[in-house]
């Protein structure tokens, strides 16, 4: 399945039902007065968190949702059927954000105008939240409803309320317990479909992912989601490779893995362009608990990893580091150790984790 984070679509929600022209038509009643009923509602457009989803693929095709038209009134005092609500069914972790306008008077030079900023119409977070975005049109009156003392024949009646409509984008930010980032080849699919199932794609060159993976890492009787974000550059958050999608998913993450790459020309710039970004983003992302693990140890040997992290530490600050591999395992086991307490008692499905590590695991250890 395709992954999409982001739509644009229409809604509108339905016109509420004409009200009915109608008199009493009976045998041996001379005079019978209006009997018209109303119109029923307009139905209206509900959004509603599902599980199993994780996309926003199906909007690409279908964009535009009208729920259904509130039926007419009908004689003998009989009100219309309300009109069918539409439930629009998304992924938890989605976002309803308004349509931005361009303000009046603001065009510059090149007659491009500056734009109002978008709003978080709502915010779905867990399973089974519903919210009516749109409500649909009340139904309109009947003639029996016109009916006075000085009017006993009334022949006017509503026409029913217009629903309401309007562009709204979807914006899906993933949920995970622990984000995976670095920069483009640091080894971060190696590193998930190495510790989860996920069959991420792997190559030898940079942006390889480009979209999040999520997997689940089964570790000490413990479960929690892995997202893999795809590689930051410089400039991401302010959309440079769309990094700032990229780090919208990160927000929703508990803990964070930096994944740094030993092998490239520059392991230290290379992590502070990451925090820099992290830091640029805003929305926390550089305050929330962080683990950085030094990757591609299997390439470079024990002593050479331990001189750069020596680097990492003297000129980055980095305090507390794992030398790993993720090609092959080592130092992995130390690292999720780590990452298990930071999660918090809500996720802890087991036994907390022991010192000693686990029968076989390297010892390579954080520094």
């Amino acid at each position: 399945m395709h992954f999409l984070d982001q739509a644009k679509i229409f809604i509108k929600s339905g016109w509420g039902g004409p009200g009915a022209v109608s008199f009493r038509r009976e045998k041996y009643v001379e005079y019978g007065g209006p009997d018209g009923g109303n119109g029923g509602k307009g139905g209206d457009i509900i959004f509603e968190a599902v599980a199993g989803l994780n996309t926003l693929i199906d909007f690409r095709y279908t964009q535009h949702f009208k729920a259904q038209r509130g039926m007419p009134g009908a004689g003998k005092n009989r009100y219309g059927a309300g009109g069918d609500d539409l439930v629009i069914k998304v992924p938890v972790g989605t976002q309803i954000l308004s349509d931005p306008q361009p303000i009046e008077g603001t065009e510059d030079e090149d007659g491009i105008p500056e734009y109002e900023e978008q709003e978080v119409l709502a915010d779905f977070t867990q399973v089974g939240q519903r919210l009516v975005l749109l409500r649909g049109g009340d139904g309109g009156r009947g003639n029996l409803s016109y009916k006075t003392s000085t009017n006993r024949a009334p022949r006017q009646h509503g026409t029913g309320w217009p629903g309401q409509e309007m562009w709204v984008w979807l914006r899906l930010k993933l949920l995970a317990d622990v984000g995976l980032l670095g920069m483009p080849n640091a080894g971060k699919s190696t590193f998930i479909n190495q510790v989860t199932n996920t069959k991420a794609k792997v190559g030898a060159y940079a942006f390889t992912t480009t979209k999040p993976q999520l997997g689940v890492v089964l570790h000490r009787d413990r479960e929690f989601v892995l997202a893999d974000i795809p590689g930051l550059i410089e400039g991401a958050a302010e959309g440079a490779g769309i990094g700032d999608r990229f780090l919208g998913h990160i927000e929703r993450c508990r803990v964070l893995v930096h994944l740094v790459d030993a092998t490239g020309d520059d392991p230290v710039e290379a992590f502070r362009i990451v925090q820099d970004e992290l830091a640029a983003y805003g929305a926390g992302l550089d305050e929330k608990p962080q683990l950085v693990a030094l990757n591609k140890g299997d390439l470079l040997g024990q002593e050479l990893m331990e001189d750069i992290a020596a680097q990492l530490r003297d000129e980055a600050g980095v305090v507390d580091m794992f030398i790993i591999s993720g090609a092959t395992g080592e130092g992995v086991g130390a690292l999720l150790d780590a990452v298990l307490p930071l999660l918090g008692e809500a996720q802890n499905k087991g036994e907390a984790p022991d010192d000693e590590g686990e029968e076989g695991e390297s010892t390579w250890s954080p520094l």
